[in-house]
């Protein structure tokens, strides 16, 4: 056999319909396919589609929680501005508040001073007189008895005592015409 024999007897009559037996299998195949996208294609749909809706879903509470959160952020925010400018207001006036209280206590403190000063003034010139008056009795009665060894009387007239005691410290208070030169 010539080699061109033998490959013309292997080949069929007609090269691209196929045997029968393998378009037998193959509609069974792609009728078995078909079968299952037919059952099953639905339900991978169906899980998608419900995949997508939770997803969808889950976007759309994602952006209600953003949004909810942004409300709050800018609510805090707010209430952080509101707290400072409290605060602020709170210090200037405690600030106010405390030179007032300074400034009430300097018054009270002066008006005290004053007082104690003008006092002090009182008692001073109560001393003053106090001493002028114990001096003048106690310079009166020296006078009265330097005057009585001098005249060699004694001046127990009371009204003549309180005279010569008198002209006496009169003389002593008013400044001598040499003081009054020197001045």
């Amino acid at each position: 056999m010539s080699p061109v024999h033998i490959y013309a007897a292997g080949v069929p009559d007609n090269v691209l319909i196929p045997p029968l037996y393998d378009i037998f299998w193959a509609a069974v195949c792609v009728a078995i396919i078909a079968l299952v996208f037919w059952k099953v294609l639905p339900k991978i749909y169906t899980v998608l589609d419900e995949r997508a809706e939770k997803i969808e879903g889950g976007l759309k509470h994602a952006q209600n929680v953003q949004a909810e959160a942004d409300e709050l952020r800018a609510e805090l925010r707010q209430r952080l501005d509101d707290a400072r400018k409290d605060a602020a207001r709170i210090r200037e006036e405690a600030s106010e508040e405390g030179r007032q209280i300074v400034a009430n206590a300097r018054k009270e403190a002066q008006v005290e001073v004053d007082r104690m000063h003008e006092l002090a003034k009182r008692q001073i010139e109560a001393e003053r007189q106090a001493a002028q008056i114990s001096l003048r009795t106690d310079v009166g009665m020296l006078a009265t008895e330097l005057a009585g060894k001098i005249v060699g009387e004694s001046l127990n007239d009371q009204a003549l005592q309180s005279r010569v005691i008198d002209r006496f410290l009169d003389d002593l208070e008013q400044p001598s015409p040499a003081a009054v030169k020197e001045s």
